[in-house]
């Protein structure tokens, strides 16, 4: 009987990496003849889910994620941790790794994590993966929110204004409800992924304290690794008698721990933090054209360098901060270059075709809709297949394409969306020099990458 081996696949957006990483292992466990199933946990939930007699028969176990997974079923089995860009560009290393692993005969849950934590280096934790994780969870209200906000400018800039309208209604949804809980639930679950369920409490608190200090995005960073470390803490060190440890779930951890936060957020660190926030807004606010440029090329560059990576969530992240705080041209900027990057490699497969095997081809096709839809990961398949001449094409076009945005002094309202965001009126402004600077920027990665790639084999 063939091998089994099982997985499962997630990325802090749960759309592209996801899918990518969990088709790569697929591929590859078939072609070294092994049975494989793959448990994808992207934006819509678990998809494909692993059964108990699934994993009992598995051979091996590989979890390809950038967010906190629950691991706890595999005790027991050889399981190979990573990223998903690893396991995009590496599956069939991965595939060895796992079956050359032996299985583990230890049945003690914290003991086996601490084992595979010290055998396997490369895998991806610590403060990005916990950052991620709040980012993954934080997204669909970023996402539902700006786009909400960006429907009520359908019916005028000041139309929201107006109590009673549907304008009004859309921005309360949006502004009032989903963008005001980004923070706390971005802070909630960087607090999960350190510690937890004992994590959500206080890291919600704490973001909840962060939106009202004034300390935004940057405070509920704070508040989150803060919440997770103190409940970790408590959760670890404080020993109660027997008789009372039931009582540390629900009370003392909970108690404590929302104290501790919500008095270092209230009197340490929001105060700061909201003054780091306030001048970096009056700073980008105050900027003249030619350092806005300079910005525009930072993040446009960041956007395209890991397709997706953490220098992506970074500049992204960086984007929703300032259309928080009411400065939204950097998320214009960071919008445009996250679309050049898919789209300027589908118009390369189309112009020189001879640079392009038949599927790098097949997936410019697909670059075309996940590059409309602002989905930078749409390039993955050509970066990781010769990212020496695609990772440079991209970074100088979508810095081209971020610089020229900031330049024409484009604003956008939506964190997401793509061209679809086009048809909302009054979400972009200057709408025709940002169609303009997409375009430039998407020539621009076409004319770099075709110049640098060679011509293939397979026409």
């Amino acid at each position: 009987m063939a091998k089994l081996i099982v997985a499962i696949t997630s990325c802090p957006t749960g759309i592209a990496h996801t899918y990518m990483a969990a088709e790569a292992i697929e591929q590859a466990a078939k072609k070294k003849g092994y049975e494989v199933k793959v448990e994808t946990q992207g934006s819509v939930g678990a998809e494909n889910e692993l059964t108990a007699e699934e994993i009992a028969r598995a051979d091996g176990v590989i979890i390809a994620a950038d967010t906190k997974v629950d691991d706890t079923r595999f005790v027991g089995k050889p399981v190979v941790k990573t990223g998903t860009g690893d396991a995009i560009k590496n599956a069939e290393a991965l595939i060895d790794q796992v079956v050359q692993q032996k299985t583990s005969s230890v049945q003690d849950v914290e003991t086996v994590q601490q084992q595979q934590q010290a055998e396997r280096p490369r895998e991806r934790r610590g403060v990005y993966q916990h950052l991620m994780t709040g980012v993954s969870y934080m997204i669909p209200f970023v996402v539902a929110g700006g786009l909400l906000i960006a429907l009520s400018f359908m019916f005028g800039i000041h139309a929201a204004e107006e109590k009673g309208t549907l304008a009004a209604a859309l921005k309360q949804i949006g502004g009032e409800t989903a963008f005001a809980l980004m923070v706390p639930v971005l802070a909630g679950f960087i607090a999960f992924s350190i510690a937890d369920r004992p994590g959500i409490a206080p890291g919600l608190v704490g973001g909840m304290l962060a939106s009202q200090i004034g300390s935004g995005f940057l405070g509920g960073i704070v508040a989150g690794f803060l919440a997770g470390y103190v409940a970790l803490g408590i959760k670890k060190y404080l020993k109660l008698p027997a008789t009372l440890e039931g009582l540390k779930p629900v009370l003392i951890i909970p108690l404590f721990s929302v104290l501790i936060v919500g008095l270092l957020m209230i009197y340490v660190i929001g105060t700061p933090m909201a003054a780091v926030t306030e001048g970096l807004t009056r700073f980008l606010q105050g900027m003249q054209a030619s350092s806005a440029v300079v910005l525009g090329l930072l993040l446009g560059a960041m956007m395209a360098f890991d397709v997706g990576g953490p220098l992506n969530k970074a500049a992204y992240t960086f984007g929703i901060t300032m259309l928080e705080a009411g400065v939204q041209t950097p998320m214009a900027a960071v919008m445009a270059a996250g679309m050049t990057p898919p789209l300027g490699l589908a118009l390369a497969t189309f112009l020189r075709k001879n640079r392009f095997t038949r599927d790098e081809r097949e997936a410019g096709k697909a670059a075309v809709v996940l590059g409309a839809s602002f989905i930078t990961e749409g390039a993955i398949p050509f970066a990781a297949k010769d990212p020496l001449r695609v990772i440079p094409s991209i970074m100088i076009g979508s810095a081209v394409t971020g610089a020229l945005s900031m330049w024409f002094n484009v604003t956008l309202v939506a964190p997401h969306g793509g061209v679809f965001v086009f048809f909302i009126p009054h979400a972009i402004t200057h709408l025709l020099p940002y169609m303009l600077s997409i375009a430039i920027g998407t020539l621009v990665t076409a004319v770099f990458v075709t110049l640098l790639k060679k011509p293939v084999q397979e026409a």
